[in-house]
Protein backbone atom coordinates (compact mmCIF):
# COMPACT_ATOMS: atom_id res chain seq x y z
CA UNK A 1 0.00 0.00 0.00
CA UNK A 2 2.64 2.38 0.47
CA UNK A 3 4.43 1.90 -2.90
CA UNK A 4 0.79 2.51 -4.36
CA UNK A 5 -0.13 5.88 -2.49
CA UNK A 6 3.66 7.52 -3.15
CA UNK A 7 2.94 6.47 -7.28
CA UNK A 8 -0.44 8.34 -6.64
CA UNK A 9 1.49 11.52 -5.11
CA UNK A 10 4.67 10.99 -7.25
CA UNK A 11 2.21 11.18 -10.46
CA UNK A 12 0.43 14.18 -9.00
CA UNK A 13 3.00 16.34 -8.23
CA UNK A 14 4.49 14.85 -11.57
CA UNK A 15 1.46 16.06 -13.34
CA UNK A 16 0.98 18.95 -12.08
CA UNK A 17 4.80 20.09 -13.38
CA UNK A 18 4.07 18.89 -16.80
CA UNK A 19 0.80 19.49 -17.44
CA UNK A 20 -1.23 21.94 -14.63
CA UNK A 21 1.14 24.63 -14.07
CA UNK A 22 2.21 24.80 -18.03
CA UNK A 23 -1.21 25.34 -18.99
CA UNK A 24 -2.57 27.91 -16.46
CA UNK A 25 1.04 29.52 -17.70
CA UNK A 26 -0.80 29.99 -20.86
CA UNK A 27 -3.78 31.94 -19.72
CA UNK A 28 -3.72 35.64 -18.45
CA UNK A 29 -3.02 37.06 -14.82
CA UNK A 30 -6.87 36.41 -13.62
CA UNK A 31 -6.76 33.15 -15.11
CA UNK A 32 -4.09 31.83 -13.43
CA UNK A 33 -4.66 33.77 -10.30
CA UNK A 34 -8.47 32.36 -9.98
CA UNK A 35 -7.57 28.90 -11.62
CA UNK A 36 -5.02 28.45 -8.58
CA UNK A 37 -7.19 29.45 -6.07
CA UNK A 38 -9.85 26.83 -7.33
CA UNK A 39 -7.47 24.20 -7.38
CA UNK A 40 -6.49 24.67 -4.13
CA UNK A 41 -9.46 24.35 -2.65
CA UNK A 42 -10.45 21.51 -4.78
CA UNK A 43 -7.35 19.27 -3.90
CA UNK A 44 -8.13 19.27 0.19
CA UNK A 45 -10.38 16.59 -0.01
CA UNK A 46 -10.08 12.66 1.54
CA UNK A 47 -8.63 11.18 -1.49
CA UNK A 48 -5.86 13.65 -2.19
CA UNK A 49 -5.02 13.20 1.85
CA UNK A 50 -5.44 9.50 2.20
CA UNK A 51 -2.06 9.74 -0.78
CA UNK A 52 -0.33 12.57 0.49
CA UNK A 53 -0.10 11.64 4.42
CA UNK A 54 -0.88 7.95 3.77
CA UNK A 55 2.67 7.46 1.88
CA UNK A 56 5.25 8.48 4.41
CA UNK A 57 2.87 6.90 7.14
CA UNK A 58 2.70 3.58 5.48
CA UNK A 59 6.07 4.00 4.51
CA UNK A 60 7.12 4.13 8.58
CA UNK A 61 4.21 1.23 9.03
CA UNK A 62 6.41 -1.02 5.85
CA UNK A 63 9.76 0.19 7.71
CA UNK A 64 8.94 -1.27 11.33
CA UNK A 65 7.56 -4.60 9.65
CA UNK A 66 10.46 -5.08 7.72
CA UNK A 67 13.04 -4.00 10.99
CA UNK A 68 15.18 -7.49 10.43
CA UNK A 69 15.03 -7.13 6.69
CA UNK A 70 18.55 -5.87 5.63
CA UNK A 71 18.71 -4.08 2.41
CA UNK A 72 14.75 -4.02 2.14
CA UNK A 73 14.57 -1.96 5.34
CA UNK A 74 17.29 0.57 3.85
CA UNK A 75 15.43 0.97 0.50
CA UNK A 76 12.15 1.69 2.73
CA UNK A 77 13.99 4.10 5.59
CA UNK A 78 14.79 6.04 2.12
CA UNK A 79 11.62 6.28 0.74
CA UNK A 80 10.73 7.44 3.96
CA UNK A 81 13.04 10.65 4.22
CA UNK A 82 11.95 10.90 0.62
CA UNK A 83 8.77 11.36 1.84
CA UNK A 84 8.70 13.24 4.37
CA UNK A 85 10.95 16.06 2.56
CA UNK A 86 8.00 15.88 0.34
CA UNK A 87 5.77 16.72 2.96
CA UNK A 88 8.17 19.43 4.81
CA UNK A 89 8.34 21.16 1.44
CA UNK A 90 4.85 21.00 1.05
CA UNK A 91 4.10 22.28 4.43
CA UNK A 92 6.82 25.15 4.18
CA UNK A 93 7.08 26.03 1.07
CA UNK A 94 3.72 25.49 -1.11
CA UNK A 95 0.98 25.40 1.59
CA UNK A 96 2.17 29.43 2.47
CA UNK A 97 2.26 30.75 -0.97
CA UNK A 98 -1.11 28.89 -1.64
CA UNK A 99 -2.63 30.76 1.47
CA UNK A 100 -1.18 33.99 0.73
CA UNK A 101 -2.64 34.02 -3.17
CA UNK A 102 -5.73 33.04 -1.35
CA UNK A 103 -5.71 36.25 0.89
CA UNK A 104 -4.12 38.06 -1.88
CA UNK A 105 -5.83 41.06 -2.64
CA UNK A 106 -3.36 42.83 -5.00
CA UNK A 107 -3.75 43.13 -8.59
CA UNK A 108 -3.99 39.29 -10.35
CA UNK A 109 -0.59 40.38 -12.16
CA UNK A 110 1.04 40.83 -8.73
CA UNK A 111 -0.33 38.10 -6.89
CA UNK A 112 0.85 35.51 -9.86
CA UNK A 113 4.52 37.68 -9.89
CA UNK A 114 5.04 37.06 -6.43
CA UNK A 115 3.31 33.14 -6.29
CA UNK A 116 4.34 31.30 -10.18
CA UNK A 117 8.12 31.14 -9.83
CA UNK A 118 8.28 29.85 -6.68
CA UNK A 119 5.59 27.37 -6.57
CA UNK A 120 6.41 26.23 -9.08
CA UNK A 121 10.07 25.76 -8.62
CA UNK A 122 9.89 24.03 -5.24
CA UNK A 123 6.46 21.84 -6.91
CA UNK A 124 8.93 20.66 -9.42
CA UNK A 125 11.44 19.64 -5.99
CA UNK A 126 8.26 18.21 -4.40
CA UNK A 127 8.16 15.82 -7.89
CA UNK A 128 11.58 14.45 -7.53
CA UNK A 129 11.52 14.00 -3.96
CA UNK A 130 7.98 11.87 -4.38
CA UNK A 131 8.85 9.80 -7.36
CA UNK A 132 12.76 8.99 -5.65
CA UNK A 133 10.07 7.96 -2.31
CA UNK A 134 8.01 5.88 -4.69
CA UNK A 135 11.49 4.64 -6.65
CA UNK A 136 12.83 3.42 -3.00
CA UNK A 137 9.90 1.30 -2.08
CA UNK A 138 9.94 -0.28 -5.60
CA UNK A 139 13.59 -1.17 -5.13
CA UNK A 140 12.16 -2.23 -1.35
CA UNK A 141 9.85 -4.59 -3.30
CA UNK A 142 12.34 -6.29 -6.03
CA UNK A 143 15.12 -6.49 -3.01
CA UNK A 144 12.14 -8.46 -0.91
Amino acid sequence: MATIAAGLIAGLFYAYACSVMPGLARGDDKTFVEGMRGINVAIVNGWFMLSFLGAPLLAAAAGLLHLRSGPTLWWIVAAFGCLVAMLVITGVVNIPLNNALEAGRDSYAELRERFEASWVRWNVLRAVVSSAGFGCLVGALVSR
